[in-house]
């Protein structure tokens, strides 16, 4: 039996009417941790209906990928806008049907078919208790500064390494295999993911970091450290989107559209900031905890849109390879 769905001040719930099945969400491995924004979402959700989440963890595109229509997923969360057209051209999605009014991102947004819930600034972490002499650009970090240690991600790997590549594509335009070249010298090692690398800037084996400018409001909140730091620079930053989409094909449709109008509600996008120590795609800055307010933020975002990044994925790889291989 379907769950009966009521729609009440602006919010999609589900009545009393137990669903037949768990909802079934696949979602990446830090999402649904007990870290990660997952646990905290489920809880809220299932107070406001009879049911129940089921997440699915792990690669979540390429799980879809190998599935096909055979997927169990009725809901999927964590793809990022540069893997969108990927998942967009597997046909296995419906639009998302959601009202997305009111976002507080600084990109527009006209997906109808995945639905943001949060978003980043790709950026440069650094401790300044180590660093002194801090990079005032994009161009500066690449000509300058030859002692700096830097760890960063694969961009054929990982979802913030391809982001920088594509923020170095953006800015460096073609030079950008060049400022690879440049900056290679410096890059102590390319991980895998970004835990990898972020966890060798911790430890002190490296000076600086890609990640967001967000990661140091995990510190100074959770740690009550004020010493790191994100690098602003004046040619914008590269930014991110997280986003949800439901499966066509799903057996629990009104579910899976309830679940999709609770990713904008004030209840989920709250959870957002400590949750995955990210931005939420809908919240008030009063909203925000306190120490997100303390963060440098760039004045310039830079994006491509999903088909511009799925066209440009091939040409900065190539770019990342040929730059690395120059040093």
């Amino acid at each position: 039996m379907r769950s009966t769905i009521t729609i009440a001040a602006g919010l999609t719930l589900i009545g009393t009417a137990v669903a037949a099945e768990p909802l079934t969400v696949y979602a990446p491995d830090y999402f649904a941790s007990e870290w990660g924004p997952g646990p905290a979402i489920k809880a809220a959700f299932e107070a406001s209906c009879s049911c129940e989440i089921d997440y699915v963890t792990g690669d979540v595109l390429p799980r879809l990928r190998l599935e096909g229509e055979r997927t169990r997923a009725d809901v999927v969360i964590g793809l990022n806008t540069d893997d969108a057209e990927r998942a967009r051209a597997t046909g296995l999605f419906a639009p998302h049907n959601v009202d997305t009014m009111g976002l507080t991102m600084p990109v527009d947004w006209e997906d109808d078919v995945f639905l943001p819930f949060n978003w980043g600034h790709t950026a440069f972490v650094y401790d300044t208790t180590r660093v002194d002499d801090v990079p005032d650009s994009f161009r500066d970090l690449v000509d300058n500064h030859p002692d700096l240690t830097l760890a960063i991600q694969d961009p054929r790997t990982s979802v913030s390494g391809l982001a920088m590549a594509l923020w170095m594509h953006r800015v460096f335009g073609e030079e950008a295999t060049d400022a690879w070249a440049a900056l290679a010298p410096r890059i102590v090692t390319v991980t895998k993911g970004w835990s990898e690398s972020y966890g060798m800037f911790t430890d002190g084996e490296v000076e600086m970091v890609l990640s967001y400018t967000t990661s140091p409001a995990y510190h100074l909140i959770a740690e009550d450290d004020d010493t790191k730091k994100a690098a602003i620079f004046p040619e914008g930053h590269y930014v991110m989107v997280e986003t949800a989409g439901q499966l066509a094909r799903t057996d629990q449709p009104d579910l899976a559209q309830a679940f999709m109008d609770f990713i904008l509600s004030e209840e989920f996008q709250s959870i957002i900031p400590e949750g995955n120590w990210s931005l939420p795609a809908k919240l008030p800055p009063e909203r925000m905890p306190e120490g997100f307010a303390a963060l440098a933020m760039p004045e310039v975002a830079l994006i491509y849109d999903s088909a511009e990044a799925e066209a440009l994925r091939d040409t900065v790889i190539a770019e990342f390879e040929a730059g690395m291989a120059a040093r």
